[in-house]
């Protein structure tokens, strides 16, 4: 049964808040979390490596643990796996807080990829309150939610980083707190009873999940495309706020604004551009021009001469935020209404596959171009390789979901040819 209209409203505006809060929480630590580790670690060089290994054991985790919140969410509803994952997130900011040397910070990081994991519920929200042909749509609204996050998080997160390395962390803890509190009392549940199903340790297993991606070509195509788009993408988190210091001699304020400024432009992008986008265009030349224009972006970030050719590639890098929408709309369209929480369960399982391997891969690149006597001396080739493998995912893409985009059409209009 779906949900009338103005209780469909006050679910979508409900979910975006906490998809802000929630994203306001993770970006506060970007612009420090990096330096924490430069400071315990002792070097620039090693910390790249370690930087890339904490980033590889958030995404491990959330490999194991997002099909299973997945699939709990298809079988006990949302609500609760949010609100659980929210006052888990609160505490793991205050481990982080008051983490006396790495290993403290590591074990935050196991802890933060377990939490971090209902974001697939979020989607799996998002999916049940709205109608398949207004996804697209809906998911840019999230990716605007998280752009506005970011704008405030690295912002806010710079400033407090100013006056302690440890500030972000405790005002991160509060704010999954607010997430926790307004969940209890205002959130609406999304999945009626009879839409949920049974619970399988077969489908909640990360291997098992990611079978439903096999289920038709397209779905493991597009997989395919979500994995080169996830393993690009974490080059900013293994290497960009180190890079931008060390390179370009940026402060944590400085990075916090740049990145402020990354998120207002992914906002606008996602928010204002991607309804137009697919309307115009369909979803799938949509989805192309946004990883063509990612891959433009890293390219000229590996590139960049100094600090301001380095902040002008966010400018052809936001339209990264066409590509997202618009690849998890098509992949919601080939499965079932019951089935969705498993999706996004196993879509987040193959961008933590991509979040295993990605930091470890680029970290080590990026420590290589650093060392003394190196014998890569370009810093920027992290950059470089990550634009190649986005224009990759672009061109596999466009072939994918052209094929996708029949069997939609062929599935909503029975007797059409395949």
């Amino acid at each position: 049964m779906q949900l009338r209209v103005p209780a469909r409203r006050s679910a979508i505006g409900f979910i975006l808040v906490v998809a802000i809060l929630d994203i306001v929480a993770m970006g506060i630590v970007i612009p420090v979390l990096p330096p924490l580790i430069e400071e315990f670690a002792g070097s620039t060089s090693d910390a790249g490596w370690i930087n890339g290994v904490f980033v590889a054991l958030w995404a491990l985790m959330q490999f194991v643990v997002s099909p299973v919140i997945g699939s709990l969410s298809d079988r006990y509803g949302r609500r609760p796996v949010i609100l659980i994952s929210a006052a888990g997130l609160s505490a793991d900011y205050v481990l982080m807080a008051v983490a006396p040397n790495l290993w403290w910070l590591a074990l935050g990081r196991v802890v933060a990829g377990i939490t971090t994991s209902s974001f697939t519920t979020v989607y799996a929200y998002m999916a049940d309150v709205t109608p398949p042909e207004g996804r697209a749509k809906a998911y840019g609204l999230i990716g605007a939610a998280f752009g506005g996050g970011f704008v405030l998080g690295p912002l806010m997160g710079g400033v407090l980083g100013e006056i302690s390395p440890r500030a972000p962390f405790w005002f991160a803890a509060a704010l999954s707190g607010v997430v926790f509190v307004y969940g209890v009392f205002v959130m609406p549940e999304s999945l009626a009873p009879e839409k949920r199903m049974a619970f399988s340790w077969r489908r909640a297993n990360p291997f098992g999940a990611l079978m439903l991606l096999k289920s038709h070509r397209e779905l493991s195509g597009l997989a395919t495309v979500n994995f080169l788009l996830h393993f690009s993408h974490h080059v900013f988190s293994a290497v960009w706020v180190l890079y931008a210091g060390s390179q370009f001699g940026l402060t944590t304020s400085q990075v916090g604004m740049l990145l402020a400024a990354a998120g207002g432009l992914d906002m606008v992008v996602q928010g204002l551009l991607v309804g137009p986008a697919t309307k115009r265009l369909g979803e799938r030349a949509t989805m192309i021009l946004g990883l063509c224009g990612g891959s433009v972006g890293l390219a000229a970030m590996g590139l960049a001469p100094d600090a301001l050719w380095f902040a002008l590639a966010l400018l052809p890098n936001a339209f990264w935020g066409l590509a997202m929408p618009t690849l998890q709309s098509l992949m919601t369209k080939l499965v079932s209404e019951s089935e969705q929480g498993q999706l996004q369960g196993a879509n987040m399982s193959v961008a933590s596959i991509a979040g295993v391997a990605s930091p470890l891969f680029f970290g080590w690149v990026y420590s290589l171009t650093v060392a003394d006597n190196t014998t890569l001396p370009f810093p920027g080739a992290s950059f470089a390789i990550a634009a190649a493998i986005l224009a990759l995912g672009a061109c596999l893409g466009w072939a994918v979901a052209r094929r996708a985009s029949r069997t939609i059409y062929s599935a909503a209009i029975p007797g059409e040819p395949s």
